[in-house]
């Protein structure tokens, strides 16, 4: 009769045999997913805050232009009043001169 070993008993031998070459493989194997993990985390971070820099510049010109915008029309209606002022002003003037002639 021929010794022919169990499935079970067959695995045992087979870690046996390759237990130590297989756990050195799967630990570098996972150092190196592990560094390359790292290592695509870091250039997407570095990605993102690159494009969320750029949509920061760009917001910041955005309400500069705005403000600027609001500086100038906010000067003209200054403007506008002085003006408004400077007239009535003028009127009052015109008519108290006439009021002292009559």
């Amino acid at each position: 009769m021929s010794e022919q070993p169990t499935p079970l008993q067959a695995l045992a031998q087979l870690f046996r045999d390759h237990g130590p070459t297989a756990a050195i493989t799967a630990l570098t194997g996972g150092a190196l997913a592990l560094a390359a993990s790292v290592t695509r985390k870091a250039f997407t971070n570095e990605a993102l805050l690159a494009r969320l820099d750029r949509e920061l510049a760009a917001e910041r010109a955005r309400a500069e232009h705005q403000r600027s915008e609001d500086r100038g029309a906010d000067a003209a209606r200054l403007e506008r009043i002085e003006i408004d002022i400077r007239a009535v002003r003028e009127l009052l003037f015109e008519a108290f001169q006439r009021g002292r002639a009559d």
